[in-house]
């Protein structure tokens, strides 16, 4: 692994849905009520609903979770794996289709904190469970074209055999960047994206989401609203920001330092 200064962070890293964006009640979901209808399926998941499925990481792994509970009789077929693949491929294009109308924009600060830690040289990843496909339109339509490349490493979708509480995503991207835990930093909204990163051994900003609010975040850095602009401050809900009123690297310094 690569020597860094030890009393600075080397690299960010940030989960996807409802950190960078906030995806879910939105755009994910309305993404599969729409494929849903598409299927000719009388499935719909309202606000509430999705809410507890949102429990379960992983959108085919939420599909599988809601028909074993809620509709076990209603699919025959003798390759359950490929029809929920094929399902999930239709929700994909559906959801890909609404970030490319602009219709979900960045959360507040995200975009000033990359600009940021790109002129500071520190390093950028993203890992989340999300596909590859929606994480790249999801960038390019809300940062630009050529923002995947800012990106140092890009872990999404499976490439991992467990996701989310477990670490492995976030070990693979530490692999990756030649780093340890203890020079990175990560950004998530999740209770399960937190135990992740944690298990990984990452200390962990949390800006909570809407369907987020209410979850333990015990063991992050710091609970906030979101990570905040001069001209809109976030709120801190649990933590210290040490006089900060938005996220920069000053704080993620300090946080990390503790």
């Amino acid at each position: 692994m690569e020597k860094v200064n030890e009393n600075n962070i080397s690299a960010v890293l940030f989960d996807v849905d409802g950190t960078l964006v906030d995806t879910e009640r939105d755009g994910h979901r309305i993404a599969f009520n729409a494929a849903f209808t598409e299927l000719g399926l009388t499935w719909h998941w309202n606000v509430e609903l999705y809410g507890e499925l949102l429990k379960i990481t992983g959108g085919k792994e939420r599909i599988r979770y809601y028909l074993e509970k809620y509709v076990p009789d209603e699919i025959k077929t003798n390759n359950l794996e490929n029809w929920i693949t094929d399902l999930h491929m239709i929700k994909t294009r559906h959801f890909v289709a609404l970030l490319k109308s602009g219709q979900i924009p960045l959360r507040p600060g995200v975009a000033r904190l990359i600009k940021e830690l790109r002129n500071a040289k520190i390093k950028i990843a993203i890992a989340t469970t999300t596909t590859p496909e929606n994480v790249t339109t999801l960038l390019k339509s809300t940062l630009g074209e050529e923002s995947p490349a800012w990106f140092d490493v890009i872990a999404a979708g499976d490439i991992v055999p467990q996701k989310k509480p477990a670490p492995d995503i976030y070990l693979w991207v530490l692999e990756r960047l030649g780093l340890p835990p203890k020079q990175c930093i990560a950004v998530e909204d999740s209770e399960c994206g937190l135990k992740a990163s944690l298990a990984a051994g990452i200390n962990t900003v949390i800006t909570v989401s809407n369907y987020t609010v209410l979850q333990n975040f015990n063991g992050a850095a710091i609970t906030l609203s979101d990570l905040g602009e001069s001209s809109k401050p976030f709120t801190i809900l649990t933590g210290d920001a040490y006089g900060s009123r938005w996220v920069d690297i000053q704080l993620l310094n300090k946080l990390n330092s503790r």
